[in-house]
C-alpha cells in the first residue's frame, strides 16, 4: 500500500506539471483573445466549442474508465476501445458538420456555424488520443503525459495566438484547438504511448456494457458543463455569451488544475484498492481534502481578485460579479470529481449516472425559473445546483461506507475558512489603503496576487499543521 502511495503521490505532481503546462498555454490563450476580441466574438467560439466538448464526451462514451478498471489484457482492451471511440468520433464529425446551420440558428449563433465544422475535424484525433491517455492512468505513468499532453497545448495555444495577433479572430481559437488535437495522439505515439486499433468481441462487450451506464453519465456531466453557455446563447446572444465564458474559463481553471489532476490519480488508486480488498474510507478523505485546500486557495485568489478583470479591458467589467458566483459553484464541483471517482470505483455506476442526472434535472430547472434575468443569476444557479449535490453525493457514499465522516470533514470546513480570513486579510488591507494601485493595474493586479499566495500558503501551514506533519512522517517511512 506505501507503494501505491508513493505512485499517487509522484503520479500527482507529473500531472500536475502536465496540467500547469496545458492550463496555463490556455490561460494565456483567453487572456490574449480577451484583449483582442469582441464580447460578441468570444460568445461565438465559446458556443462552438462547446458543441465539440459535447462531442467529445459522446464519442468517448465514458469508456475510457474501463481500461484503468479491467481485468483483461488493458492494451489488447485499450485497441477496442479506439477503434469504437474513433469510430464513433468520425460519424460526429460528419453529423455536426451537416447539422451546423440549423442547431447554431437555433442558438441564436448562426455565425457559429463555420466554427463548429472545422471544430469538429478534431473528433476522432481527441479520441485516439482519450484512450493513450486512458492506458497511461492504469499505470499511474503521468510522466509520459509530459510530451503529448503539455506538448500539443503549447503547440495550438502558440498557434492561436500567432493567429488571433495577425487578426484571424474567432477562428484562430479553432485552428489551435484543431492543432492541439492532431497533435496529442503524434506525440503520444513518438513517446512510446501509441495504441494500435484492433477488436477483441470479449473486449467489446466489456466496453460497450459499462458505456451503457456511464456514457450516458459522461453525457450529462458534458451538459452540465455546457448547458449554461447554451442557454445564455439563447436567451441573451453572444455578446453576454462572451462576458459570461471569460468568467466561465477563468472559474474552470483551479477545477482542472487541482480536481481533474487528482480525480485522474484518484480512480486508478480507488480501483486498485478496491481489487487488493483495501477500504476506501480513510484514502477519500485524504484525496478529499488536499482537493478541497489546494483548490480553495486558488479560488480565494480568483474572488479577491475578481474586479482585476478590467486588465484585460473595461468591456469585461461585468464577468466580475459572475466569477465570484463561478468560484464558488468551481469548489463544489471539485469535491463532486473526487467523490464521484470513489462512488464509479466501487462498481456502482448506476449511482454515478443518478447522481449526474439530479444534477442536470436541478440545474434544467433553476435555468428554466432564472437564467432570463441575466448571467450572475446563471452562474447563482450554477453555485447553487452544485453545492445542493455535495450533501446528496455524501449520503452516497455513506451507503456504499466510503464517506469521509461528517466530524472530519467539519474540521476540514473550518480550518479552510480559517486559513482563507487569514490569508486574504494582507491583500485586503493593501488594496484598501492604495497601496496596490486601480484595478485596471497590471503590476498592482500581480502584486496583489503575490500577497494573497504567500497569505494563504502561510496561513494553510499554520492551521493544517497536523495534517502536514501526519504527512511528512507518512513518506518518512
Amino acid at each position: 500500500m506505501s507503494d501505491l502511495g508513493t505512485k499517487a503521490v509522484r503520479g500527482s505532481l507529473w500531472l500536475g506539471m502536465v496540467n500547469l503546462i496545458s492550463k496555463s498555454s490556455q490561460m494565456l490563450v483567453t487572456l490574449v483573445l480577451a484583449a483582442l476580441l469582441t464580447e460578441g466574438q468570444l460568445g461565438v467560439v465559446a458556443l462552438a466549442v462547446s458543441l465539440v466538448n459535447l462531442g467529445q464526451v459522446v464519442q468517448s462514451i465514458g469508456v475510457y474508465d474501463v481500461i484503468g478498471r479491467t481485468e483483461r489484457d488493458p492494451r489488447r482492451l485499450a485497441g477496442t476501445v479506439l477503434t469504437l471511440s474513433v469510430g464513433v468520433g468520425l460519424v460526429l464529425a460528419l453529423v455536426l458538420a451537416a447539422t451546423a446551420d440549423p442547431i447554431t440558428a437555433v442558438l441564436g449563433v448562426p455565425d457559429a456555424a463555420g466554427l463548429v465544422r472545422l471544430a469538429a475535424v478534431s473528433l476522432p484525433f481527441s479520441a485516439a488520443g482519450g484512450v493513450q491517455m486512458g492506458l497511461l492512468h492504469r499505470k499511474l505513468d503521468f510522466r509520459r503525459r509530459l510530451v503529448p499532453d503539455g506538448g500539443a497545448a503549447v503547440v495550438g495555444a502558440a498557434l492561436t495566438v500567432v493567429l488571433a495577433i495577425a487578426g484571424i479572430g474567432p477562428a484562430s481559437l479553432v485552428i489551435g484547438l484543431v492543432c492541439t488535437a492532431v497533435a496529442q495522439p503524434l506525440l503520444g505515439a513518438l513517446v512510446g504511448g501509441g495504441v494500435r486499433p484492433g477488436w477483441d468481441p470479449e473486449a467489446a462487450t466489456e466496453v460497450l456494457s459499462w458505456a451503457a451506464v456511464v456514457g450516458p453519465a459522461a453525457v450529462v456531466g458534458a451538459l452540465l458543463v455546457n448547458l449554461d453557455y447554451l442557454t445564455v446563447g439563447r436567451l441573451h446572444g453572444p455578446d453576454a455569451v462572451g462576458v459570461y465564458s471569460l468568467a466561465y474559463r477563468l472559474a474552470w481553471v483551479p477545477y482542472i488544475m487541482v480536481a481533474v489532476v487528482l480525480g485522474a490519480v484518484a480512480f486508478p488508486v480507488f480501483t486498485r484498492i478496491r481489487r487488493e480488498g483495501g477500504s476506501l474510507g480513510g484514502v477519500v478523505t485524504r484525496f478529499t481534502r488536499a482537493v478541497l485546500v489546494v483548490a480553495c486557495g486558488l479560488y480565494l485568489m480568483l474572488i479577491v481578485l475578481s474586479g482585476h478583470v478590467v486588465v484585460l479591458g473595461a468591456r469585461w467589467a461585468d464577468a466580475a460579479g459572475p466569477l465570484i458566483l463561478l468560484a464558488g459553484y468551481g469548489l463544489g464541483i471539485c469535491l463532486l470529481q473526487i467523490w464521484y471517482q470513489a462512488v464509479k470505483a466501487t462498481g456502482h455506476a448506476r449511482r454515478y449516472l443518478a447522481l449526474e442526472s439530479a444534477h442536470l434535472a436541478l440545474l434544467v430547472a433553476g435555468l428554466a425559473l432564472w437564467a432570463r434575468l441575466g448571467i450572475e443569476t446563471v452562474a447563482a444557479v450554477q453555485l447553487v445546483t452544485a453545492w445542493l449535490m455535495v450533501p446528496i453525493t455524501w449520503r452516497v457514499l455513506s451507503s456504499l461506507d466510503v464517506a469521509p465522516p461528517a466530524p472530519e470533514l467539519a474540521k476540514i470546513a473550518a480550518r479552510l475558512l480559517g486559513a482563507c480570513l487569514l490569508g486574504a486579510l494582507p491583500a485586503v488591507l493593501l488594496a484598501y489603503a492604495g497601496w496596490l494601485g486601480p484595478a485596471d493595474s497590471p503590476v498592482g493586479t500581480l502584486g496583489e496576487g503575490a500577497v494573497l499566495v504567500v497569505g494563504y500558503v502561510g496561513a494553510t501551514m499554520l492551521v493544517q499543521r497536523d495534517e502536514l506533519a501526519a504527512f511528512r512522517r507518512g513518506r518518512a517511512r
